[in-house]
């Protein structure tokens, strides 16, 4: 049996298990077999195509009711990765991984020919071959395909490695996830879930008569929003620009356009920490509907949220990392509500910014740079509260201080009419009544632009005027969604860090 796998795919200074001399003697037969094959005509990196009918998965769903040893008079062609091989003298054993997953190999010297038959026994696990058989069920009950043809379509040089799990591996295979791809099904399947968890929010949205858009990624400054951005600078017109950190004024300009319904997946990008939830460049939804508010956007979220779950996970009952979570109710509750139940302190009875600051040193809650009542709560909020929602709840009605773009409540003018909702402690999402009020969204960019400013002088953040002009021309009454499609997908596909679910998490280079 042939036996070549490794237990890392990078230097031999990873190998536990090989020396550096064992993996490079490795790599160099690898290579000579290579040259070998270039040398008498048979490069396999010149074959262009291969003509693939078939895949495992289909196949032996297809013949799950055929016996041991029959045959079914099906010729397959099928193209994958070797993953592994059994040589037995005039017979042989392999496994083919392809899109859909693994179907056994059954290559006999009579069947193939002599010289195709030397040469399979020449390649290696990890090569790309194409085959060409009949499909039928071994002795021991096993479907596979009774090879007629063997074809090295692309030889691997490097050895896969056996054994890719365990925290000691983690950091590699996010740098190597073509390798993590190849050796672990179920990290595949996660991304197949993520492309069916976008595919159903854009159904979604798609069937409630939204329309999808694309808005610059190149930005010509940098807003007054706390977000910081990348900075980049275009050389044609030799002006510094940065990646955008929202769609968010984009596509409120759409809406003041006429475009009452409008969606954006965007690709944002913020120069800020990294952690298991965050990474610099992430995917967001947003989503704006006119002529209606956050109490709207609150029966979209849940209804999308739900749909969702339910075609991409078959139920609304989930676990994340070992916690119930159940997506079939979703509690509202406000701000002021919710400090209330989980610290007992009640906001709504607080009358000035001095009582809430004695309230934080009492609660020994931090003040904020600007220690206002509104602020104040959300510190509350932040302390008390966050780490206590599991279940899926809506949190609304926020101060105005922490609240930019919202529209203030007309009862009570304090507070926004807006709200996020939180599962498993975890911020997923943030909507508004959209403030389309030109002179107070003004002044409050106006006011976020100098604190940036007074906090930083070094800042270079500016107002969006423009926004503004596009306001002065009316925006409707709207509401206003966005939310990570990167944390959903680690909701739905049980992933504990965002790395999980990025093909290519941003990684610091190894020197």
């Amino acid at each position: 049996m042939q036996q070549d796998h490794v237990n890392a795919p990078a230097g031999a200074a990873d190998q536990p298990e090989l020396t550096e001399k064992a993996y490079n003697e490795l790599v160099a037969i690898r290579r000579e077999k290579l040259k070998t094959l270039q040398e008498a005509g048979s490069n396999p990196y010149a074959i262009t195509s291969y003509p693939q009918d078939s895949f495992a998965v289909p196949i032996k769903q297809q013949y799950e009711a055929i016996q041991p040893e029959e045959k079914t008079g099906h010729t397959v062609c099928m193209a994958g990765r070797m993953m592994s091989k059994r040589v037995m003298g005039k017979a042989s054993f392999a496994d083919l991984r392809d899109a859909t997953g693994d179907i056994q190999l059954y290559i006999r010297r009579d069947s193939v020919g002599d010289e195709p038959y030397a040469a399979f026994k020449k390649m290696d696990i990890g090569d790309v071959i194409g085959v060409r058989g009949e499909v039928f069920r071994t002795k021991m009950g096993e479907i596979s395909v009774f090879c007629s043809e063997v074809v090295l379509l692309s030889k691997s040089l490097l050895p896969l490695p056996e054994k890719f799990h365990g925290l000691k591996d983690q950091d590699l295979r996010y740098r190597q996830r073509y390798v993590d791809l190849i050796v672990n099904p179920e990290v595949k399947n996660t991304f197949i879930k993520r492309s069916q968890i976008i595919t159903e929010l854009r159904r979604y949205l798609d069937g409630k008569g939204f329309l999808e858009v694309d808005t610059p990624i190149l930005t010509p400054f940098e807003i007054g929003a706390a977000a910081r951005p990348f900075l980049t600078h275009h050389n044609t017109l030799d002006m510094d620009m940065v990646l955008r950190i929202e769609t968010e004024l984009y596509l409120k300009r759409l809406v003041v356009g006429g475009m009452d319904r409008v969606y954006e997946v965007g690709r944002i990008f913020r120069n800020e920490g990294m952690d298991t939830k965050h990474n610099p460049e992430f995917t967001t939804i947003e989503v704006y509907q006119a002529f209606t508010d956050y109490h709207g956007m609150m029966d979209l979220v849940e209804e999308m949220m739900k749909t969702v779950a339910q075609k991409v996970c078959g139920s609304l009952q989930i676990t994340y990392q070992g916690q119930p979570i159940d997506l079939s109710h979703w509690e509202r509750m406000t701000m002021i509500e919710a400090v209330k139940r989980y610290s007992g302190v009640d906001f709504a009875a607080v009358g000035t910014d001095e009582e809430a600051i004695a309230l934080a040193k009492q609660h020994h809650v931090p003040l904020p740079d600007q220690p206002s009542k509104g602020a104040i709560l959300a510190e509350f909020f932040d302390a008390f509260v966050e780490e206590k929602l599991i279940q899926p709840t809506f949190i609304y009605d926020y101060p105005v201080e922490i609240s930019p773009l919202a529209k203030r409540k007309p009862d009570d003018p304090a507070f926004t009419e807006r709200f996020e909702y939180f599962i498993n402690a975890t911020e997923f999402g943030n909507a508004f009544s959209e403030l389309n009020d030109p002179i107070d969204q003004k002044g409050r960019f106006e006011r976020q632009v100098a604190g940036r400013k007074a906090a930083d002088p070094a800042c270079r953040a500016q107002v969006d005027y423009d926004y503004i002009t596009a306001l002065e021309y009316g925006l409707p009454p709207t509401g206003g969604l966005g939310f990570g499609v990167d944390r959903l997908v680690m909701l739905l596909t049980d992933s504990a860090s965002i790395r999980d679910v990025l093909l290519f998490p941003t990684m610091k280079p190894i020197e």
